[in-house]
């Protein structure tokens, strides 16, 4: 009796495989689905799918499909877009088409479609406008953000200070220094470092962006209205995430990268020195006349890759796109790391090189297929805050510190701890030494 059920299972199995290839086979190609490997029933493609490293699982699948593929993620279609030209095409040409968010289980369930990274349709519309007028309003884009940005290196330096060039852990402390300027934004006040709430909101900052690798307005009373206290909290709770631990990270990991690469720390120090001097602090019109310094920060991002998949996108409609159809609410995954990783682009692009954005005259050269940020409609609202913070904060801190790793530069790992939403450097120490 064993051996025949145990056959019978492996029968079922076996055809509900073949019920599952024949539909994927009728599903796909041209004026269908995009190609992609056959999936298993319920499983997907978990056999051809690396959660740990999805980025580089996707890049091979993209050698055998082409630039526009379908992974299934469990039973679930995902369409993935990899290649500058098909990710531009989607989200800058016809950004209307593609702007949707897709749903993403974190959003669904902390956010519950709430807030400016989950939302969608007129909702995400109103108040992602609502949030960039009341940031204008408060100074972003703005000398007081700049003022602001100033005025928390100030306190970061103190911190550092305190050091005394023996090894800590920068992870905290930048998180604090970042989050501060939305603080100041929103709230209009700073908070100390070692503040124990301050502490902890930081450190449910840095596990939700691992877990995913005062806007105020009308009230309850405009029942229709998208400004109620619960959105307009989970609004101020995304600016926080994703204005403190995207930046905060770009910064900890381009550290990292410079304690790796000690002459490209030497070398941004030189220009700083040469153009800033030692007895005030840099600022953002510094930028034009620091090319060297300018090109780490987005050799920086471009190396990191910090969001690799960008968040994930929808089309709330049928759409053609090249050959393929793609049906209404399929999820589609436009990989950024594939245009930062450009090797046409960017020659070598696996390794940490700021002459990707240099000119051979040492001038800073510009690139289209630089979008850490993503890019059309769903770009990062706080691109030009963020530009501002890593900027400044790097500038300042090499300006009064020369960091050293505790360990020789050459055993140091910058391979990324997770690689599947969010590239989060692994876990290092440094010393900062006053210059």
């Amino acid at each position: 009796m064993g051996l025949l059920a145990a056959a019978t299972v492996v029968l079922l199995v076996c055809i509900a495989c073949l019920l599952s290839f024949a539909t994927w086979r009728g599903r796909s190609g041209k004026g269908k689905m995009p190609p992609g490997p056959a999936p298993l029933p319920m499983l997907g493609n978990v056999l051809q799918v690396k959660p740990k490293n999805l980025a580089k699982t996707l890049q091979k699948l993209s050698e055998e499909y082409g630039p526009v593929f379908t992974v299934h993620m469990g039973s679930d279609p995902v369409v993935v877009l990899h290649g500058h030209d098909v990710v531009k095409e989607a989200l800058i040409d016809r950004a209307d088409e593609f702007a949707a968010r897709g749903h993403m289980p974190i959003g669904d369930r902390a956010n519950n479609g709430l807030g400016i990274i989950f939302s969608n349709n007129e909702e995400w519309l109103q108040v992602r406008r609502f949030a960039l007028s009341t940031l204008r309003s408060f100074g972003m884009g703005k000398r007081t953000v700049e003022e602001r940005i100033q005025e928390e290196t100030g306190y970061l330096l103190e911190e550092i200070n305190k050091t005394k060039g023996t090894p800590f852990d920068p992870t905290f402390m930048l998180s604090c220094a970042v989050s501060n300027v939305i603080c100041s934004i929103v709230f209009g006040q700073r908070y100390d470092y070692k503040d124990k709430k301050f502490l902890a909101l930081m450190n449910n900052m840095n596990n939700i962006f691992e877990m995913i690798n005062s806007l105020w307005g009308q009230e309850k009373e405009h029942p229709n209205s998208n400004f109620h206290m619960k959105n307009l909290i989970t609004t101020t709770f995304d600016l926080f995430t994703a204005g403190t631990e995207t930046t905060s990270t770009t910064i900890r990991y381009g550290l990292l990268l410079l304690l790796k690469y000690p002459k490209i720390q030497e070398k941004v120090q030189e220009e700083i020195d040469q153009v800033v001097g030692r007895s005030r602090r840099p600022c953002v019109a510094d930028r034009t006349q620091m090319p060297y310094t300018d090109a780490v920060v987005h050799e920086i991002q471009r190396f990191i890759a910090l969001i690799p998949l960008s968040l994930p996108h929808t089309v709330t409609k049928d759409t053609c796109f090249r050959e393929y159809v793609i049906p209404k609410g399929t999820t589609i995954f436009p990989v950024l790391s594939s245009v930062l990783h450009d090797s046409k682009e960017f020659p070598n692009p696996n390794e940490f090189n700021p002459g990707h954005f240099l000119n051979e005259n040492g001038t800073f050269r510009k690139s289209e297929f630089f979008m850490p940020f993503s890019a059309g409609k769903r770009v990062c609202p706080g691109e030009g805050l963020a530009r501002m913070e890593i900027f400044l904060f790097m500038a300042t801190i090499l300006q009064n510190f020369t960091l050293k790793p505790v360990i020789d530069p050459q055993e140091l790992n910058i391979t990324p701890t997770l690689s599947g939403t969010g590239n989060v450097p692994p876990v290092y120490q440094l010393c900062a030494l006053p210059r």
